[in-house]
């Protein structure tokens, strides 16, 4: 007997043909169907979220992962508001990127096809459902999708819905399936599955990630693993720098966006902290410094070695005083998962070297590492951020999930 794994990526592999086939027109209106049908059934969704909030809570979740969990109608507008942002985005899949004559008159054109079927594993949010779902579809892929075990209501009642509004269109609602058994031996048939699977992408923390990109023999992506770092130079506006510090850590902790790691260069250690510390408090920012920094404040914990490579995903900042640019850049290229880091700096020198050297997804300059997210950068909904450097980097909307094929016309010529 065929397994849940097999049955539903099969399936998939029979639906990412028309997919492939699909029209612009046919795909944006199974968005479009996709986009009500999650107004609709909010109720529905709700209820299936509050079952995954209770059972969470029950097992006491962390504050930062229920944040990830709920579900609201608010959020749910948001989601659907995003389906319906990635029908007004280009449609990747046909696009010629490139054609030449050779001299035997043989004529090449290199033009963007669909990858097939994706799997995404990921964890507790189930917002990727959609995300992942519309994404897919747009760019005439088959999905074949695993959340993690605390969203599975959730994850399940909004995979219904979407199949719904794929099934409207006339085309496979195949093209979307979830597994709904939650054994996690099943991830390991589902990214060993090659004949099925054509790439596989995680969502989560690092343990989920490394347990992809470990046990996985199909093609996959490595993604969202988070140590991003600030750091605030001698030519810095201070008052710029506790706006940018405040948001990268404060806004949204849980995020693998969210900065972890404050570099401050020695110089203007002082006057920052003087500034910062209050506005840490005030948000209720627990701070894990060196010597230097343990003396701004005595709120300011002792520092660990641990402390410079952990994506806390919480309101806990590592903070470090260092002598020099260079001194800044040997600890991010040591600690860094190539996410994203900033530097704030008015020295147009300094920053040109930062971006030059900082080997990072992202790269800014006086800005927040909370832009680094597919809708903010114009991509519309987002199926992960690749810290790697094939095929694709950084966050990943349509684009990154189409590949490229030759076509060759010729009239007759052999070699």
């Amino acid at each position: 007997m065929e397994s849940e794994v097999v049955r539903k990526a099969s399936a998939a592999h029979h639906a990412a043909r028309q997919l492939a086939a699909a029209s612009t027109i046919q795909k944006n209106q199974a968005l479009a169907y996709m986009a009500d049908a999650l107004e609709a059934h909010e109720a529905d969704i709700l209820a299936a979220n509050e079952q995954d909030l209770v059972a969470a809570r029950a097992k006491g979740m962390s504050p930062a992962m229920l944040d990830r969990l709920t579900l609201d109608a608010e959020r749910i507008q948001g989601i659907a508001a995003g389906v319906r942002q990635v029908i007004k985005l280009e449609d990747p899949v046909g696009q010629l990127l490139d054609e030449w004559t050779r001299p035997n008159g043989l004529r090449i054109q290199k033009v963007t096809v669909p990858l097939g079927v994706i799997a995404i594993i990921y964890e507790s949010r189930p917002n990727v459902t959609v995300d992942a779902a519309v994404l897919c579809i747009k760019s005439g892929n088959a999905c074949v999708l695993r959340g993690g075990s605390e969203s599975i209501c959730s994850n399940t009642a909004l995979a219904q819905v979407l199949k719904e509004g794929l099934a409207k269109s006339g085309l496979s609602a195949d093209g979307i399936g979830l597994l709904e058994n939650t054994d996690r031996a099943l991830v390991k048939e589902l990214l060993t599955l090659r004949r099925y699977i054509d790439l596989a992408i995680p969502r989560g923390g690092a343990g989920l990630i490394h347990m992809v990109t470990t046990t996985a023999t199909v093609p996959c992506i490595e993604t969202g693993s988070g140590v991003c770092h600030v750091y605030v130079d001698k030519d810095a506006d201070l008052d710029m720098a506790v706006r940018i510090i405040e948001n990268a850590k404060v806004s949204r902790p849980s995020t693998c966006n969210a900065m972890e790691t404050l570099l401050v260069h020695r110089d203007i250690a002082a006057p920052l902290m003087a500034k910062l510390i209050p506005v840490m408090k005030e948000r209720h920012v627990e701070l894990r410094g060196d010597s230097t920094i343990q003396g701004a404040d005595d709120m300011v914990r002792p520092a660990a070695e641990d402390d410079w490579k952990t994506e806390y995903n919480a309101l806990i900042m590592s903070v470090k005083t260092v002598d020099s640019l260079a001194e800044a850049l040997d600890h991010i290229r040591r600690y860094s998962t190539h996410h994203s880091e900033t530097i704030v700096t008015e020295n147009e020198e300094t920053a040109q070297l930062f971006l030059r050297d900082v080997d990072s997804a992202a790269v800014y300059v006086n800005a927040s590492t909370r832009f680094t997210d597919g809708f903010e950068f114009g991509f519309g909904a987002e199926i992960g951020i690749s810290t790697q450097k094939l095929h694709v980097r950084g966050p990943m909307g349509l684009t990154a999930l189409v590949t490229y094929k030759y076509l060759i016309h010729g009239q007759g010529q052999v070699r």
